[in-house]
């Protein structure tokens, strides 16, 4: 069923040719985009390990299409090649990170366990940037080594993963390395050697049910348990799946969680409370410490850019209300005081009763303030860059971090690797 999007503007606003009714009616030709079409000698079978895909409905998006478009692609790779700036810094840096190398030698496992007894999960991450930025490089540059590393790694990780598991940390892999995962492979999606069903499988069948599982039962805990990062991850990966295979069902899934999703990833739980007065809205987790926020900062930023690639925009719901809550967490780790109003929730399982588990929090969070993630030039390449609108805490707070890395040019711990980054090499207007 075609999902009419109207309601994503702000009843204040006209309809704008962003308010798109997504379905098969906006299926954009992929010849009018230069994307090839399927190789008729990929791999149909279904991810490794794993039974017939389910039917379900589906769509024709424009590819490639998740945080980054064919467009994209074309302006960065002029821009590159006439020494712009900061492009040209933004390349310098990708170029300079290790896992650009297209000699990157995969380590596939067949069994990927975050949290508890046995956790490798290190072992994942690496190489999904890896396939990433060697992805990014063949796109901008075309050099061909490039292009097959990065198919080399993702063909690997399809041939064999089957299972992602752990404590409750096993929907933190789910979210994050899904949403990693599909952004790779769309990059490579048309090139000749990508098993493209096989991965397509893989994602659908062993990262997308957890992602479900966790918007829909949140690990048998109360509503309110789990920060806004975990929703956040878990609805960018259905998305990020749901535009790569094709399936509108997702998509739809995704866009109405971000809407109205009882968890604290929605747009409403995410960002509490505005303060118009100011231009500033507090961030869910701004309470807890910045390391996090940020990290949702950036989560929410390419769920809206992904979103906005496929004519649905997420980035100007309820008055721009993303906007306001990064202007707020910028000022704050730029050293600034912000206005906090108190913050209440409730944890432990859903049979906890409703008298019990309650905690409130009344300053933000001052751990971790300052730290550098790069995710600030995707938001401003936005709101500012596109949109023209004004965004002096962002401006101010991307200025001191550009040109971004990506992953491994923030720490080798996974909290290095929770964003794709290179955000002013491919987002800065």
């Amino acid at each position: 069923m075609t999902t009419n999007y109207r309601h994503l503007e702000s009843s204040s606003r006209a309809i704008s040719r962003r308010s798109l009714i997504v379905g098969a009616s906006f299926a954009a030709p992929l010849a009018a985009l230069g994307a090839a079409g399927a190789s008729a000698a990929r791999d149909k079978s279904p991810g490794r390990g794993q039974g017939p895909l389910a039917t379900a409905s589906t769509t024709t998006y424009a590819h490639p299409g998740l945080v980054h478009t064919l467009a994209d692609l074309q302006r960065v790779s002029t821009q590159v090649a006439a020494g712009s700036q900061p492009w040209m810094g933004g390349w310098n840096r990708l170029v300079a990170n290790g896992r650009s190398n297209a000699g990157w030698v995969a380590r596939p496992l067949e069994t990927v366990i975050r949290g508890g007894t046995g956790e490798n999960y290190a072992q994942m991450y690496p190489d999904i940037h890896a396939a990433y930025q060697n992805a990014l490089r063949w796109r901008i540059s075309g050099d061909a080594d490039h292009g097959a590393a990065a198919v080399r790694i993702l063909n690997a990780w399809s041939g064999m993963l089957t299972t992602v598991t752990g404590n409750a940390d096993r929907f933190l892999a789910a979210g994050i390395y899904g949403y990693q995962f599909a952004n790779a492979a769309e990059l490579v999606r048309d090139h000749p050697d990508f098993e493209f069903e096989r991965f397509r499988g893989m994602l659908l069948n062993i990262f997308y049910p957890m992602n479900e599982d966790f918007l829909t039962n949140h690990n048998g805990a109360v509503i309110t348990n789990y920060w806004a990062n975990w929703d956040l991850c878990n609805m960018a990966s259905i998305l990020a799946i749901g535009i790569f295979a094709d399936r509108s069902d997702l998509v739809d899934r995704a866009v109405q969680y971000f809407l109205s999703g009882a968890g604290n990833g929605s747009l409403p739980h995410a960002v509490p409370f505005v303060y118009d007065d100011q231009g500033l809205a507090q961030w869910q987790e701004s309470g807890r410490d910045q390391g996090h926020t940020i990290m949702g900062i950036g989560l929410m930023g390419a769920f809206c850019e992904m979103a906005w690639n496929q004519g649905i925009d997420c980035y100007g719901q309820d008055n721009n209300r993303f906007l306001k809550a990064a202007e707020y967490v910028a000022k704050y780790n730029l050293g600034y005081d912000v206005p906090f109003t108190p913050y209440t929730w409730q944890s432990g399982p859903s049979t906890t009763a409703p008298h019990v588990g309650w905690q409130t929090q009344t300053v933000p969070g001052s751990g971790s303030r300052g730290q550098a993630r790069p995710v600030w030039d995707q938001v401003l390449g936005h709101y500012s860059g596109r949109k023209g609108l004004s965004t002096p805490w962002v401006s101010q707070i991307a200025a001191t971090l550009r040109p971004d890395g990506g992953g491994g040019d923030y720490g080798t711990t996974s909290g290095g690797y929770d964003q794709l980054g290179f955000n002013t090499l491919m987002q800065y207007r």
